[in-house]
């Protein structure tokens, strides 16, 4: 769970600090209510940071519609296959 990892690494070393519970809380939250994939084909389409090429990896095994990111070099993107990668203010707009 390379992805969940990630997130917890980034709630971690956010601006505003978070208590450790509410990072578990956050973590088993998306678990919980998230469809977990085991991708089976790697990308190279990230480029300029090739450790994001794991999103867009889990999206397409996922069939997701949307990747939800504030990451330059994935908004940079705009789409891959169908899947539409957007910040969360946009999400918002949509929902």
């Amino acid at each position: 769970m390379k992805i969940i990892d990630e997130f917890v690494r980034t709630l971690k070393n956010f601006k505003i600090k978070m208590p450790d519970s509410m990072i578990e809380d956050w973590k088993n939250l998306i678990i919980e209510n998230s469809v977990i994939v085991d991708p089976t084909i790697k990308l190279d389409i990230v480029r300029d940071d090739p450790n994001d090429n794991k999103f867009l990896e889990t999206g397409l095994a996922g069939k997701a519609d949307f990747i939800v990111s504030q990451d330059k070099h994935l908004l940079k993107l705009k789409e891959y296959e169908g899947i539409k990668i957007l910040t969360p203010e946009e999400v918002l707009l949509i929902l």
